[in-house]
């Protein structure tokens, strides 16, 4: 097979299934895997990677049906007791932010798990499922639901956290907690996911997060191992209804943003004024490589996104060494002078009924 060449045989079979971009994508993916045998892979890497695709494809159909809800992905110790405080908050949280329209996903186990699970109920929550050979089976709420996905490796189970989740939260727990927490921050740090809030959730008193804190503030900061901006991509909070309100707060004006090439467009639920756009720019000038922060409409690069060509966008230039003054720029806009109601096309979420 040619390195620069699809073989035609490829692009038929993939018009079958697919049409323009998508084509070419799965084009891709088949020439992908038939160069796997011409490399003569063994035969447990291509179990590993045919097991792989079979459980990113089962996923994305489940999830691909609730593209118009966002969600949250909600954490923590699957050996919590159901009369702890932290099972109680976790419970509440999730009955609430399902009251504000989004969805929960859930690790599917027991623990702070089950309780989200309660609280959002079945029919507005998925459990993504790990196969161990201990603790970890699905809880009752979310048991032989089809939003419930098993998983026979983390990495494919992360990766479908990371691109289905509009917002993380995270109760004390233990290894796998810290480890998901680490994942997400360390993802949006380096640029390689998109930026969301990141809550770290507990008891009124509770100290559980602020000793985390203390230990990257005092070990990892004062080292120079961090930097401060890194703090802007996660909140501390005792209470239910202040986790809600950091969620509503990131998507108040803030819709989303995809990069083209090296520009960042922002998509907005409203427009600025112009003087908040003046504002932004002098806020943030040390963000830009060049150029400043413009409003505009939708880049002929984003007709892929018919959805949401109607909603106006904030273009610039950034540079990706600190992400964390990203989510500063992104606080900006969610506080800045806005102009008028929502635009049309918005997808905001709607409350559940």
């Amino acid at each position: 097979m040619k390195d620069k060449d699809t073989d035609p045989r490829i692009k038929e079979l993939a018009a079958e299934v697919a049409t323009g971009r998508s084509a070419d994508l799965v084009a891709e993916l088949i020439e992908t895997a038939l160069r796997l045998g011409g490399d003569r892979a063994s035969v447990a890497d291509l179990k590993l990677f045919s097991r792989a695709m079979r459980e990113m494809r089962y996923a994305s159909n489940v999830f691909s049906r609730y593209q118009a809800r966002r969600k949250v992905a909600v954490f923590g110790s699957a050996r919590t007791r159901s009369e702890a405080d932290e099972f109680i908050m976790a419970r509440e949280f999730a009955r609430r932010i399902v009251q504000e329209g989004f969805m929960v996903i859930t690790g599917g186990g027991d623990g702070i798990m089950g309780a989200a699970q309660q609280g959002a109920g079945a029919e507005h929550s998925f459990g993504l499922n790990i196969r161990l050979p201990f603790e970890q089976s699905a809880n009752e709420t979310i048991q032989g639901d089809p939003k419930l996905i098993n998983f026979n490796y983390f990495f494919t189970r992360k990766l479908n956290f990371m691109k289905e989740t509009h917002a993380f939260v995270l109760c004390p727990g233990g290894i796998g907690t810290q480890d998901e927490g680490f994942e997400a921050l360390t993802l949006m740090q380096t640029g390689k996911t998109q930026i969301v809030p990141v809550i770290l959730l507990d008891k009124p008193n509770g100290h559980y997060w602020e000793t985390w804190r203390r230990f990257i503030v005092n070990d990892l900061l004062e080292a120079g191992l961090v930097s401060e901006t890194d703090f802007n991509l996660f909140r501390i909070v005792q209470d239910v209804e202040e986790a809600v309100a950091e969620i509503q707060r990131f998507y108040h004006v803030f819709h989303s943003y995809r990069w083209v090439r090296e520009r960042m467009v922002i998509r907005l639920n409203r427009r600025l004024t112009p003087a908040a756009v003046a504002a932004l720019n002098e806020r943030f000038a040390a963000l830009l490589v060049t150029g400043s922060i413009e409003q505009t409409g939708a880049l002929p690069e984003e007709r892929d996104e018919v959805r949401l060509a109607a909603l106006p966008r904030l273009v610039l230039t950034p540079q990706k060494r600190d992400f964390g003054m990203i989510r500063g720029l992104l606080d900006g806009i969610n506080d800045a002078e806005t102009d008028g109601e929502d635009c049309p096309g918005c997808d905001r979420p709607e409350p559940a009924a």
